[in-house]
């Protein structure tokens, strides 16, 4: 009985399919620090997996054909390709809220307390210096309520002068002018805090990202170890 084993030569897949891989999700990882309200990283993370299929297909040639069991540089092909999917759902939903966060309402407490106060320190991303500095509830501005005064001749007849008569309407138009400010103060104020929440979960992702990479590659090989020892004893 004559037994042949046939064994690959790892050079090859190496040098033109794992390191070009390699590269491609270091250039994905690191695309995490470019700014997504400044920067289409949307667009950047699409052209990156549109290039990834095309090398994929044009190396499928010299992928090994699937038999029972699936090849373990599939595997890491499959992870490569996931993760890059993955960094780009993130990036759409982090594009949403910082973009989008003109059109929404007051972050909710939950998400103020859970994410601006107990992730940012995790992810060791402090607040702005204007929220660390100052409360804004201190600078609000109280409306006096003043009890109407009672009514007098006299009083009646200074009100009918054109000089008060005008001095209240000027001070109506900066009431309603004081209206308009601080209605844009609070509408600004709930954008910065949408747009931190945004800086929040992005390096959150960012830091998970780093995190199942380095699990999921440290995997890959130690199976890949154990399946060349065992092809090794075999020889």
């Amino acid at each position: 009985m004559i037994q042949v084993i046939l064994s690959r030569r790892p050079t090859m897949y190496v040098v033109n399919l794992l390191i070009p891989s390699c590269f491609l999700i270091t250039v994905d990882l690191f695309s995490f620090l470019l700014p997504p309200q400044n920067v289409d990283r949307s667009a950047f993370k699409m052209t990156l997996i549109f290039g990834y299929t095309v090398f994929l297909l044009l190396m499928n040639d010299l992928l090994p054909v699937t038999g029972n069991s699936l090849p373990l540089i599939n595997a890491f092909f499959s992870l490569c390709f996931a993760l890059m999917v993955a960094s780009l759902l993130e990036t759409i939903l982090i594009t949403n809220i910082q973009c989008g966060s003109i059109h929404y309402g007051p972050l909710p407490q939950w998400a103020n307390a859970l994410f601006l106060n107990y992730v940012a320190r995790l992810v060791c991303l402090s607040k702005k210096p204007s929220d660390q500095n100052c409360n804004p509830e201190e600078h609000q501005t109280e409306t006096k309520h003043c009890e109407p005064a009672v009514e007098t001749p006299q009083r009646k007849a200074i009100q009918k002068t054109p000089t008060l008569l005008e001095l209240q309407k000027i001070s109506n138009e900066l009431l309603s002018i004081r209206q308009q400010v601080e209605k844009y103060l609070t509408t600004d104020k709930s954008a910065e805090d949408w747009m931190h929440l945004g800086q929040v979960i992005d390096r959150l992702f960012f830091c998970l990202y780093i995190v199942f990479l380095t699990v999921s590659f440290i995997t890959i090989l130690v199976f890949w170890m154990c399946w060349y020892k065992k092809s090794a004893s075999l020889i």
